[in-house]
């Protein structure tokens, strides 16, 4: 069959209509999510206020983490001229878009979280830096050249405000080259990935030590920037296989095959075991060097309330994927791989609210409505603003150059 005739089997130009039950359930997520944030800040127990600040921070920075990992997925395909992914890039450059939305959110979390001290307390209260304080840190006071309100802002400004232009580029030129065809769009985004993924590459954990491991300032791990890009890495995967799945079954997007879910399942599946390896470096590295001073961290975290959670995080994030997508045949079905990527994001989800709680919430941890709610509005949200963006454009890049080869793509 001639590439004509092959190009001609399915209609590029169509659009994802987002309606019905999608749309009505995204927006009572969202409708709850705003409910339960703000029971949990008008509270007159300040634990519930923390609690409420410390779910804000877990899922504000799940959000932009996920949306900067589309912006990385479209980066990294343009760099490497993958042809596989060419006919889904769509749904990574609809998460990239959201990209300057979940980073505002992510700013005003922790700015408000500074203010009020309700996060960050442990570099930001009074007295730590100043040696006649009775509060003084030595540890605290040495790290303040880095640890500092202003210097904070500014580092998440910057890393979060380049992300996000890189990610509205990346987005706006495949557009383009669907009016205009040619290879100018193409080349911009290829020059513009390259420039992008060193940047992101050198900057995502200062970004992770700054949003997450300064929580607990006396605790420093240099796996840490790794371990988040990791979790970051495998939850973005995942949501780009949810919603390939999702907009399949609705009928859309016939030409992609289980031949790229099944490069999408591999993906996970590494990257499962590369986020365990790292989660086990900083484990094992602690250990091995004999460093107590840094057991800290892990100590807290062996604590009654935390320690099942701690285990099933490597059983859902490691053991999991690791049974379920290492059969071939797996990794090609839909039905298995949108429930793994579905447990995978629950999974990182608890990554996350394990890196987050103890340096927050300390021994008042807490599952029940705050915990939910927020997480339902966040992902009401997210489903909301990504599948609106994917519904305004259509869904096939007809003038991909490497289109072509993604729709004869087979392994």
């Amino acid at each position: 069959m001639g590439t004509h005739n092959h190009h001609h089997d399915y209609n590029f130009g169509e659009k994802f209509q987002f309606a019905g039950i999608g749309k009505i359930l995204s927006l009572v997520g969202i409708a709850v999510g705003v409910i339960a944030i703000v029971i949990g800040l008008m509270s007159s127990d300040h634990i519930m206020v923390e609690r409420t600040y410390a779910n804000l921070l877990l899922m504000g920075y799940y959000f932009t983490c996920v949306c900067a990992a589309g912006a990385f997925f479209v980066a990294l395909q343009m760099v490497t001229q993958s042809g596989w992914s060419a006919g889904l890039i769509r749904i990574p450059q609809a998460m990239a878009s959201v990209l300057p939305i979940a980073a505002i959110i992510l700013l005003v979390i922790v700015g408000m979280g500074l203010t009020t001290h309700n996060l960050y307390h442990h570099w930001n209260a009074d007295g730590l830096t100043d040696p006649n304080s009775p509060h003084y840190d030595q540890l605290v006071a040495g790290k303040s050249a880095f640890l500092n309100v202003p210097g904070f802002l500014i580092r998440q400004v910057i890393f979060m405000g380049t992300y996000s232009i890189f990610a509205v580029i990346f987005a706006k030129l495949s557009y383009k080259e669907d009016l205009e065809g040619g290879l100018n769009s193409y080349k911009k985004t290829f020059k513009l990935s390259a420039i992008f993924l060193v940047i992101f590459g050198f900057t995502t954990p200062i970004w992770s030590f700054d949003t997450i491991m300064s929580l607990e300032a006396h605790w420093f791990s240099t796996m840490f920037g790794w371990y988040n890009f990791a979790a970051m890495w495998v939850s973005g995967i995942s949501t780009i296989v949810v919603i390939l799945i999702l907009v399949r079954k609705a009928g859309y997007m016939a030409w992609v095959n289980e031949n790229h879910l099944h490069d999408l399942g591999k993906l996970m599946f590494g990257f499962s075991i590369f986020w365990t390896y790292v989660w086990f470096a900083q484990f094992m590295l602690i250990w091995y060097s004999n460093i107590p001073e840094e057991t800290v961290y892990f100590y807290k975290r062996w604590e009654p309330e935390y320690k099942p959670w701690f285990w099933l995080n490597i059983i859902i994030n490691f053991l999991a994927p690791l049974l379920l997508l290492v059969d071939r045949d797996a990794k090609r079905k839909e039905g298995i791989m949108l429930f793994v990527a579905i447990l995978l994001l629950c999974g990182h989800w608890l990554d996350y609210y394990i890196m987050i709680m103890p340096g927050t919430v300390e021994g008042h941890r807490g599952f029940g409505f705050v915990e939910i709610g927020t997480a339902l509005g966040f992902v009401g949200l997210f489903t909301f603003l990504v599948i609106t963006k994917l519904s305004k454009h259509p869904l096939g890049p007809k003038n991909h150059p490497f289109l072509d080869e993604s729709l004869h793509h087979q392994i």
